[in-house]
């Protein structure tokens, strides 16, 4: 069983070209410009790198950040490709340290779902000594609801003629296990199977206002793009 995004990282953008990235990157460009105080930035858990690469072409500086190496060689291929100037560097939410203060920091796509429970503290902590006072910090979850009832104990599939996979689901209390089976094209016309496990960690809203607000955050929360109620939340955050 490989690690999480080991085979997933090189198609995470690709199988994910549904999810509306253009309205959902301009609502978080338009979200920056009014609560931000400048255009310097990270873009946390990337992945391969859309949100960075619209950032930078709306003519803000951002890095983008991830676990992953796959993920980050996928993110740095599509900035050379579609000519976008952009930084990506190996980091984990948990451990986050820079050398200059940012304006703001994003953790788009449920980055934070990923962090365990015994870690969250201290991600947002790290996050806060990042930031500049007055420093934006805007992320999202897949909510409680949509963990519990949607993605847990389910199963789903993908028959693409480039990558395929089957994606098995077990909650566990407060958290989903995923199991992947992943299939991918090889230059020859055979397939190679990859599997790997992902965890996501079920986090109620004000578990998570309650966690920022003792690491140094004023925050609000709201549905995706704005809507009052969705499955996936966003927080609006300021550094105090």
């Amino acid at each position: 069983m490989g690690n999480s995004y080991s085979a997933l990282g090189r198609w995470f953008e690709y199988l994910n070209e549904d999810c509306g990235y253009e309205q959902w990157s301009q609502y978080l460009i338009e979200l920056v410009k009014t609560k931000a105080k400048g255009r310097c930035g990270l873009d946390i858990g990337c992945g391969n790198g859309y949100f960075t690469r619209a950032f930078e072409r709306a003519g803000f500086s951002v890095t983008g950040i991830d676990i992953s190496p796959q993920m980050l060689d996928a993110a740095k291929k599509l900035a050379v490709k579609e000519g976008v100037r952009a930084e990506f560097l190996l980091g984990d939410i948990t451990k986050l340290k820079v050398t200059a203060k940012q304006d703001f920091c994003l953790a788009i796509n449920d980055c934070i779902n990923y962090v365990p429970k015994s870690k969250l503290k201290s991600a947002f902590a790290h996050v806060a000594a990042c930031l500049k006072k007055g420093g934006a910090f805007i992320f999202d979850i897949s909510s409680a609801d949509k963990l519990r009832h949607t993605v847990g104990n389910n199963l789903f599939a993908e028959d693409g003629e480039d990558v395929s996979y089957i994606w098995f689901n077990a909650l566990n209390g407060d958290s989903v296990t995923m199991d992947l089976t992943i299939f991918e094209r090889l230059s020859n016309g055979n397939y190679a199977r990859f599997d790997e496990r992902h965890v996501q960690y079920i986090y109620e809203e004000e578990e998570i206002l309650s966690c920022l607000r003792e690491c140094g955050f004023e925050a609000s929360a709201e549905g995706h793009l704005g809507k009052e109620k969705s499955e996936r939340i966003n927080f609006i955050c300021t550094r105090l």
